[in-house]
């Protein structure tokens, strides 16, 4: 298979003519070969066409990593129709948005996940296009899968999967923005395949490897790095749905766990274990992070106390297929914690001025990315598409990088405030928007501070409504109702003013500059 030309309906058939015997799936009890993934997924890509989704059409997973996830992400490639994920942390109204902007048609959800009702959670929400629910909890992924049990339709499958080409969009990730409305991303399969496959094979991923995925599948760093490279090298996908650092410890033991991807927040978690050598992790070789600063003790703790060969780190953004820049294993470890890595293969980076114009080698500007792993825009929004593409295909980033002379690059801030809480990415204006429409908030700022767990967390500072007297666990508990956990400030703090332009937008500059003080008071 030619992995720069490859299509994930071609990736599907590949994978399992190629791996046959060897395993896709370890699932708790749940173990499968890529033969019978295979033969799993095209019976839920039968269904899906008896249950009526027709090609193009958007299919949602608002549920935790597991064995079902992944075959109805897969069934859906299969039967020619778009894929779009769903955080599970959102709350209904967030979940809502997104459903109805990418007129998703079918969902699957998993109830009972962190205590939810994921179909509760929706009803009377405006979701117009949404016609079947799937609980994949409760046998309801059993009687959807009965409706492909006969091959009728299977011909049809191996039309549509033949009609998709290099082009096509294949996954819409929702991610938020400046704007604090989520954006539609649209992400061709064939791109997922070509940018990760470079830097998948660096890490030593290969066949029958156990590969541990703690990374949510509908993040792209799970679904983008981890499902569909998975099939790209016959590993063995090992899903986690809650990080519990005990259970991770002891799941790399029983499993023998080679690469094992995720967030340095997750890698902290396991070093800082009480008991952590007492574990057998002998098996480990390989490991991907990035997403926030990492101090070279924490590099050289991964390879000589987790026992990692390889650790390299990389960057990307869901609008760059979820990859841009990554290290090599052969890199110091002064590179590896100090950069995200060099451009991979056809992708271009660049360091820019306001103007566009680029700057000198180690100054400060907005990276700019060009590459066929790059968004073809956003999902019905050509104004936003054009105000973030520019004509000749650069990508603005809105991080800021310093790019030394070999083409490493340190991402050193974010021009859009995004702050990283254990590698979930949290935008402040989106926060804001929904924190405003609390009745005793009159005015909100949130940014993200430092944290040692968490790698950074939010902080709001709020003016109170008129003749209002909010308390901060009251305001913290109505967040939690609101939105997904990732985005719940963890602290907040009254204060008479902020800080403001000429033009009256908060200086979060200064808002930081003074945020210890803020805190403390």
């Amino acid at each position: 298979m030619d992995t720069d030309s490859a299509t994930i309906p071609e990736l599907i058939t590949w994978s399992v003519a190629t791996y046959g015997d060897t395993e896709a799936v370890v699932d708790g009890d749940t173990r499968l070969t890529y033969t019978e993934l295979g033969r799993l997924v095209d019976q839920a890509a039968r269904a899906m066409v008896e249950r009526g989704i027709a090609p193009g059409d958007a299919v949602s997973v608002w549920a935790p990593n597991r064995w079902e996830w992944i075959v109805a992400a897969l069934a859906v490639s299969r039967a020619g129709g778009v894929l779009v994920p769903v955080n599970t942390r959102f709350k209904g109204p967030e979940a809502a948005y997104v459903l109805k902007a990418a007129k998703v048609k079918m969902l699957f959800v998993a109830n009972g996940f962190l205590d939810t009702d994921y179909v509760a959670a929706l009803d009377g929400l405006d979701v117009p296009d949404l016609v079947d629910i799937i609980d994949m909890a409760d046998g309801g992924f059993d009687t959807f899968m009965a409706d492909g049990e006969a091959v009728a339709h299977q011909a049809e499958i191996e039309r549509r999967s033949a009609a998709v080409g290099i082009d096509d969009i294949n996954v819409v990730m929702f991610t938020s923005g400046t704007t604090g409305l989520p954006k539609g991303v649209q992400v061709r399969g064939s791109a997922i395949i070509r940018a990760f496959n470079p830097c998948i094979t660096g890490l030593g991923l290969t066949q029958g490897d156990p590969y541990l995925l703690v990374n949510p599948y509908f993040h792209a760093f799970g679904y983008n790095c981890g499902i569909i490279m998975g099939l790209v090298k016959g590993a063995a996908n090992v899903p986690v749905d809650i990080f519990d650092a005990t259970s991770v410890l002891e799941l790399i033991q029983r499993e023998r766990i080679a690469v094992f991807p995720g967030p340095p927040a997750l890698f902290q978690s396991l070093l800082n274990h009480p008991d952590l050598e007492s574990f057998d992790l002998s098996s480990l070789r390989g490991c991907m992070t990035g997403a926030a600063t990492i101090p070279v003790e924490m590099v050289l703790a991964m390879r000589e106390r987790l026992g990692f060969d390889t650790v390299i780190t990389a960057y990307g953004m869901t609008e760059t297929s979820g990859l841009a820049s990554f290290c090599r294993p052969e890199d110091p470890p002064e590179t590896i914690a100090g950069t995200s890595g060099r451009a991979g293969p056809d992708i271009e980076l660049r360091v820019v001025d306001d103007d566009g114009v680029d700057v000198a080698t180690g100054a400060e500007g907005e990276l700019w990315v060009r590459g066929y792993q790059v968004t073809p825009g956003y999902l019905d929004d050509p104004e936003k598409t054009a105000e973030t593409i520019t004509p000749d295909g650069w990508l603005k980033t809105g991080d800021i990088a310093v790019m030394d002379a070999d083409g490493y690059i340190d991402i050193t801030d974010r021009k859009k405030d995004m702050f990283i809480m254990g590698g979930f990415n949290a935008y402040p204006a989106e926060i804001e928007r929904m924190m405003i429409e609390h009745p005793d908030i009159g005015l909100v700022a949130v940014i993200g501070i430092p944290d040692e767990r968490m790698g950074e967390v939010g902080a709001a500072f709020v003016i109170p409504a008129p003749g209002s007297s909010p308390t901060e666990a009251d305001v913290i508990a109505w967040c939690r109702e609101q939105m997904a956990n990732y985005k719940v400030p963890r602290f907040v703090r009254f204060v008479d003013e902020l800080p403001m332009t000429a033009s009256g937008k908060v200086q979060k500059p200064e808002l930081r500059e003074n945020a210890a003080d803020l805190l403390a008071s």
